[in-house]
């Protein structure tokens, strides 16, 4: 699976490494063994309730929901819900963000929320607190699910030391 995860030097700026997964997604059986594998990881957790952070997280959490028969809620910069959201703003590694959920979203018991990828862990932790902050989830029953692991920008280190639950498929050293 690592092998068809391309690196892109400098982009969007100088200075990252960006790890893109068009090639996972373009190479059936690794795609197939990736949903797999994160489907695996849902239900060893138990979990009742999947999110998808925007974009790439809704390319790998939907068809965990389907093939788990869970909601998917999604979590969407601002401007793209129709109805009353809570919101959390957060700092990546490159920028600013701000994450929505619409009030009305199914979450309940123990949540996955699922990205491709994390790196500094902001965008992972903003969606986990929104969710432990407003639907009042327990943290422990809350589990940040990726693809990709940057463990040289601490990002599952940080979340982990917040109290939550971590698990990612590949690591890939530098930032």
């Amino acid at each position: 699976m690592k092998h068809s995860i391309r690196t892109v030097l400098d982009f969007p700026i100088p200075g990252i490494q960006y790890r893109d997964i068009t090639g996972l997604l373009e190479d059936p059986k690794e795609f197939r063994q990736s949903i797999m594998s994160l489907t695996s990881a849902c239900m060893e957790f138990n979990c009742n309730s999947i999110v998808g952070i925007e974009s790439r997280g809704f390319i790998f959490s939907s068809p965990i929901a389907f093939d788990l028969n869970l909601p998917l809620v999604l979590a969407r910069k601002p401007g793209k819900l129709p109805n009353e959201t809570v919101s959390k703003a957060y700092t990546l590694e490159y920028g600013e963000a701000e994450l929505h959920i619409q009030t009305i979203s199914p979450i309940m018991g123990k949540v996955v929320i699922i990205d491709d990828l994390i790196a500094t862990g902001g965008t992972a932790l903003a969606c986990a607190d929104l969710i432990h902050e407003n639907w009042k989830i327990p943290k422990k029953n809350i589990l940040i699910l990726s693809v990709i692991d940057l463990p040289n920008l601490n990002g599952s280190k940080l979340i982990r030391e917040q109290g939550y639950n971590v698990k990612t498929l590949i690591d890939f050293e530098g930032a």
